[in-house]
């Protein structure tokens, strides 16, 4: 099977290159993946290859040669100087064919060489050593540049991960304006390496990490990337305790982060400015674990629906325009996701009724964006069609609701979400709205609008 894979990698190549009238010398070629080699490197067997095929096949588990099948004794990969130098000059030859040189490889780093810098870090953290931490971090920041898988994985590898939370720790203890740029710093290289263990996220997750984060937020004067930062160390943080920790400590961290003023306040800010995609998608997945986790955070709720939550939800799903842009889709089942949590509360329910866009944007992103996303747009009809709005007025405005989803096409998309197959709780949940709306079909046509930005209610 691997042998056929390799015979076909190979026809194309060939056909890629005679296409450029040009044909590379064989030896110039890996013989895992038949490119031209970048980084050429000798195992013990003899046989040369590029670095980053090979890094691929041993950390795959493989313990033989590609070519030969032999076991090999060591994992050295000696650097052959020899063919990179003949592969930079064939390169330069056959410019006009539109190759180019290769660069030289940076040699990448040992273990000895990250963990003597990790010590000076742990050192001088110790020590509050701003400047010499500073310098360390810049020379972590360097190595993640020059061949940044291997060396990202190496670092990764030999704790890089812990030693930099607990310096982020002990640096957010201390005045914020002393420490507040070597913080910045930490962050930003932290960032490449999640998900992080246990041990570094009990550092981040301490008092002073937390208080530190939010003080990055909400800060007029931090850039843009800081905050960036700052917020997916935030996500990261819940998301993991979600999964590994004990969950009791998830509410904690929930509740600590909701109790620290301007909070949900900086949160709603992010969502309705929309200052870059990467913090509108963190900041709706803390804002989602915050009003679903658990149900002591009711008043947490009831802040961010009195703050315009259901509005800014449904002005980010407009502007999403169902597009497929992989960002986009996350963003969209996000805020889906708030959404179908937040009308499980009766505030939650009376909020979005009284925005005309609710109805017609949940039917809209049906079947539009993503199987999770039309789980969540079914579950947010169904807890406005069969619970109410105002419980006094419970059948009244149920139908105002079911008049209101035929009208913008809700039944055709129902229906057709159970012929195409879904969840069992998905199509129960849509079976029985499509119940609830059948007596009123042979009043009502349906409506045709490809912008619901300015649709008004005619009834």
């Amino acid at each position: 099977m691997v042998l056929g894979w390799r015979l076909r990698r190979k026809s194309n190549k060939k056909k890629s290159l005679k296409a450029m009238k040009v044909e590379i010398p064989n030896h110039f070629l890996c013989p895992i993946a038949f490119d031209l080699m970048k980084d050429p490197v000798t195992l013990s067997t003899g046989i040369t290859y590029d670095r980053e095929n090979i890094e691929k096949w041993l950390e795959e588990g493989n313990f033989t040669c590609p070519v030969t099948n032999q076991i090999l004794h060591n994992f050295d990969l000696i650097p052959n100087h020899s063919i990179r130098k003949m592969i930079q000059e064939w390169g330069l030859e056959n410019q006009k064919h539109g190759f180019q040189r290769i660069p030289t490889p940076r040699i990448p780093i040992t273990p000895i060489e990250v963990t003597n810098i990790l010590s000076f870090i742990e050192s001088s953290s110790r020590q509050l050593d701003t400047s010499s931490c500073l310098e360390a971090l810049k020379k972590i920041k360097q190595w993640g540049t020059e061949s940044h898988h291997r060396n990202k994985r190496c670092m990764v590898a030999n704790g890089a991960a812990e030693v930099l939370s607990a310096a982020f720790e002990s640096f957010a203890a201390e005045p914020f304006e002393e420490n507040s740029i070597v913080c910045e710093e930490i962050l930003s290289n932290l960032a490449w390496m999640f998900p992080i263990g246990k041990i570094a996220r009990n550092h981040l997750k301490s008092e002073a990490s937390l208080r530190c984060m939010i003080q990055f937020l909400t800060r007029v004067e931090t850039n843009i990337s800081t905050k960036e930062n700052s917020i997916k160390t935030l996500e990261e943080l819940i998301i993991f305790y979600d999964v590994e920790d004990d969950q009791n400590q998830t509410y904690t961290l929930l509740e600590f982060l909701s109790k620290i003023e301007g909070v949900n306040e900086i949160l709603m800010e992010f969502i309705q400015k929309k200052v870059s995609n990467k913090i509108t998608k963190s900041t709706l997945m803390i804002i989602y674990q915050m009003v679903s986790t658990t149900p002591s955070l009711e008043i947490t709720i009831l802040s961010f629906l009195e703050m315009g939550l259901i509005s800014s939800l449904l002005e980010i799903l407009v502007d999403s325009h169902d597009d497929q842009e992989n960002n986009k889709v996350i963003i969209s089942e996000r805020a889906l996701g708030i959404m179908h949590s937040v009308l499980s509360y009766y505030q939650g329910r009376v909020k979005a009724y009284e925005n005309d866009l609710t109805i017609p944007i949940l039917v809209k992103k049906l079947l539009r964006v993503s199987n999770l996303a039309t789980e969540f747009s079914v579950s947010s009809i169904w807890k406005l069609c069969m619970n109410g709005v105002v419980e006094q007025e419970k059948e009244e405005l149920r139908s105002v609701v079911l008049v209101e989803t035929l009208q913008v096409g809700g039944f055709q998309k129902l229906l057709l979400i159970i012929q195409v197959g879904c969840g069992y709780e998905t199509k129960e949940k849509a079976t029985e709205v499509l119940k609830l709306l059948n007596p009123y079909r042979p009043q009502l046509e349906c409506i045709e609008s490809v912008d619901y930005k300015s649709l008004q209610r005619s009834f």
